[in-house]
């Protein structure tokens, strides 16, 4: 089975991640999409990060009456922080059935080049990549400049929807007391809700 694997911290999921994940899982080659819930990103610095168990359970009920999408710890049994080239290892020896690939937008292929081991994991695993809005701050860095990667031969520009939203955009809503239920698919509204998350 061929797996595109969408790494993120989740916190919360929401219907962004959603769309993005089932439109590659639609609309691309790809089997499965699993969500890899990530405890720790070494590029992030985790401010008002929920305990793992939480996200986790948040994308579990999530992506649960989806068929073509799945959700995945295997991050939270591994040394942190979480480095993706340990995180294929570990899920080519657990599941050596499968073929595993990248899911990442387009401002992370940008950065490619900074990962660790980022040339093994482009000899051994596709990307797909997705749009993703960029400010107008963004949009003038990057003016004229092109991925160093975009035509590598194992990348694919995926045209999936554009998301302009963002989890720390939600988190900010919930603390100011807003309506953030068209945001997220409605258990994880009800499960953020009754645990009062982010308030």
């Amino acid at each position: 089975m061929k797996v595109g694997l969408y790494f993120g911290t989740f916190n919360p999921i929401h219907v962004g991640h959603l769309i993005i994940a089932n439109y590659m899982a639609q609309y691309t080659d790809l089997d499965q999409v699993w969500m890899v819930v990530t405890p720790q990103n070494p590029m992030k610095k985790n401010h008002n990060l929920l305990e793992d168990y939480h996200r986790l359970e948040m994308v579990r009920i999530a992506v649960d009456e989806n068929d073509k999408l799945d959700y995945c710890d295997i991050e939270f049994k591994l040394p942190k922080p979480s480095y993706t080239s340990n995180t294929l290892v570990a899920l080519e020896e657990k599941y050596p059935q499968h073929d595993f690939n990248l899911i990442m937008g387009e401002d992370n292929l940008r950065t490619l080049h900074k990962w660790q081991n980022h040339e093994q994991i482009l000899d051994n695993h596709e990307i797909y990549v997705y749009p993703r809005a960029l400010t107008e701050e963004e949009q003038q860095k990057i003016k004229n400049k092109k991925s160093r990667y975009a035509d590598h031969n194992r990348v694919k520009l995926v045209k999936a929807p554009i998301m302009k939203i963002s989890s720390s955009l939600i988190r900010r809503a919930i603390h100011e007391g807003k309506d953030v239920q068209y945001l997220l698919t409605e258990p994880v509204h009800k499960y953020c809700d009754e645990m009062n998350f982010y308030k």
